[in-house]
């Protein structure tokens, strides 16, 4: 046998024919099959991490991170005189790239690319774009401004374009700003109790909502005044209440007034005891004045001639109602007598009168955004030959016992008739301004001054505004042995005010005066219904704070 020909001991290998030739297995075609899918997920794997990467340090090298951030804490450290320009001033600057600064009032993102910005400026609002634009805005500084909470304080860089229509959501709605630089000046660290928004609706837009815009409630408003005082209307109140103690002075220095400042330290009551606040004073006690009162008087007879005061007044009354203030800013005025009293009361009506026409004529606007959120008929005044309505005391009462009131019931007017009277009269004279005299002597303090024909009346008078007392005033008593009499009459002890009846003793010339309170003013002309809206920080007998 030959070697070719001899048996192995090796089971023979099976090779499958494929046309005729031999080739890999399916199971091995499969596992072939698999690694080569394996290898392409990883290269896939791979370039996507690549791609990412490379995103990622784009992101790094944003182009755009020079324009916008968070500044360095203002320490003035630098002074750079650049311009900057209020919001109220735009329509005017249309193509202009400006610079200014403003409150985030509240934005809305549109996407990644695009962010709508509210910027606010006391009263004044306008509506800002930031696009994202190659070189200048990234995605980046979109999604940063969009991020920015509300009522943040901004600098913003851009340039001011007339708005294809009218942006009602602001109020200089002619134009918008397109953002190019935007920082942050001083951000909100604490959670806002209401925003600026929700404090500017009306009550109407409450209820016609549903109920589903937060309604603001007063106390709240209080509690948290500082957001409170940045809504519109009551930016706008309280430039309408700086208004009224301006055209104040106006006039009364058109008139030959000297402006005083009168002690708030005193160390007797003016008035009456039950309503004064004692303070400690060293080792004895002292009182916060009720009115410059006194102080007004001494000046008459130290030849002021005629003097004016504005400046704050404390009343310890534990009045819990929508009038009365425990401190609230008195404008007073004094002046000599020449003839008459009704000198005095004429000059007053004047000075009321300029202040009406002066905030009708150059307020309005700020009178329209309150009205906006107060609703109220427009205050009315007789502007005829016939001048102010002005009624005696006596008067009064009979058009309230006309209109049903027992006679009775009215030695005094009270509040609730003060209203009442108010509306006779609007219907009656169309008139929400008028003046009543002669009031019973009983109703008025230690100084006034007594009729010269009927003693149980005085040469005194008040003034109203929608049928509630505005200011209280009356001649004076310049004699001191008239005065020492009406103040026992009233329980108090000449001895213990000495210093004020001197300046009497020496000779004091005739005079008269009246007092009224800023808010109260402020309050009725503008029918805010509730004092606290005319006080910047309301003092009550339960609010100290803030």
């Amino acid at each position: 046998m030959s070697e070719a020909s001899e048996p192995t001991n090796q089971p023979p290998t099976e090779q499958p024919e494929v046309d005729g030739q031999t080739g890999p297995s399916k199971s091995e075609l499969k596992k072939r099959a698999k690694a080569a899918e394996k290898e392409k997920k990883a290269a896939e794997k791979a370039a996507k991490q690549q791609e990412l990467a490379a995103q990622q340090a784009a992101a790094e090298a944003d182009y755009a991170a020079e324009f916008y951030g968070t500044l360095p804490l203002h320490q003035s450290q630098s002074r750079p005189r650049q311009p900057r320009v209020d919001i109220a001033s735009l329509p005017s600057r249309d193509g202009e790239t400006v610079l200014l600064r403003a409150r985030i009032h509240n934005s809305r993102a549109q996407g990644s690319k695009m962010v709508f910005l509210n910027l606010r400026q006391r009263t004044e609002s306008v509506q800002a774009l930031m696009i994202v634009a190659p070189e200048k805005v990234s995605k980046q500084m979109v999604k940063w401004a969009a991020g920015l909470a509300t009522e943040s304080i901004v600098l913003v860089e851009g340039v001011v374009k007339k708005s294809p229509e009218i942006i009602k959501s602001a109020t200089v709605g002619t134009v918008e700003v397109e953002v190019s630089k935007l920082f942050l000046i001083s951000g909100v660290d604490a959670r806002l109790p209401f925003t600026v928004e929700d404090a500017d609706r009306t009550e109407a837009e409450i209820e016609a909502s549903g109920d589903q815009f937060n309604r603001v409630l007063l106390d709240t408003r209080l509690n948290n005044r500082v957001i409170d005082l940045r809504s519109q209307t009551n930016q706008a109140i309280f430039k309408i209440q700086a208004a009224v103690g301006d055209l104040f002075r106006q006039f009364l220095h058109s008139n030959g007034f000297i402006e005083i400042h009168s002690p708030k330290l005193q160390g007797a009551a003016t008035e009456s005891g039950a309503s004064v606040f004692k303070v400690s004073y060293f080792k004895g006690g002292a009182f916060l004045a009720q009115s410059p009162q006194l102080a007004k008087q001494m000046a008459i007879a130290a030849d002021f001639e005629r003097v004016y005061e504005i400046g704050p007044v404390f009343r310890a009354e534990d009045s819990n109602t929508l009038r009365h203030l425990t401190e609230f800013m008195g404008l007073d005025l004094e002046m000599t007598i020449e003839e008459h009293y009704h000198e005095v009361m004429e000059m007053l009506d004047g000075l009321f009168l300029s202040i009406f026409h002066g905030l009708r004529d150059k307020y309005q606007k700020e009178i329209d955004v309150v009205n906006k959120q107060f609703p109220a008929e427009e205050f009315k005044w007789r502007e005829g030959p016939e001048g102010t309505l002005k009624l005696s005391f006596k008067e009064a009462v009979d058009l309230l016992v006309e209109d049903g009131v027992a006679r009775e019931e009215l030695d005094d007017i009270n509040t609730e008739n003060e209203k009442r009277l108010g509306r006779i009269v609007r219907a009656k004279y169309e008139t929400d301004y008028y003046i009543i005299d002669k009031f019973p002597m009983e109703l008025r303090p230690f100084y006034t001054m007594p009729d010269p024909t009927d003693p149980t009346l005085s040469n005194s008078y008040d003034f109203f505004m929608r049928g509630e007392e505005i200011l209280s005033g009356a001649q004076r008593i310049h004699d001191p042995k008239l005065l020492e009499q009406q103040m026992r009459g009233k329980g108090i002890e000449p001895e213990s005010m000495r210093g004020y009846l001197d300046g009497f003793r020496l000779g004091c010339s005739p005079h008269g005066g009246g007092g009224i309170g800023l808010e109260r003013v402020l309050m009725l002309f503008l029918k805010l219904n509730n004092i606290r809206r005319a006080s910047l920080f309301p003092r009550d007998p339960k609010r100290l704070e803030p």
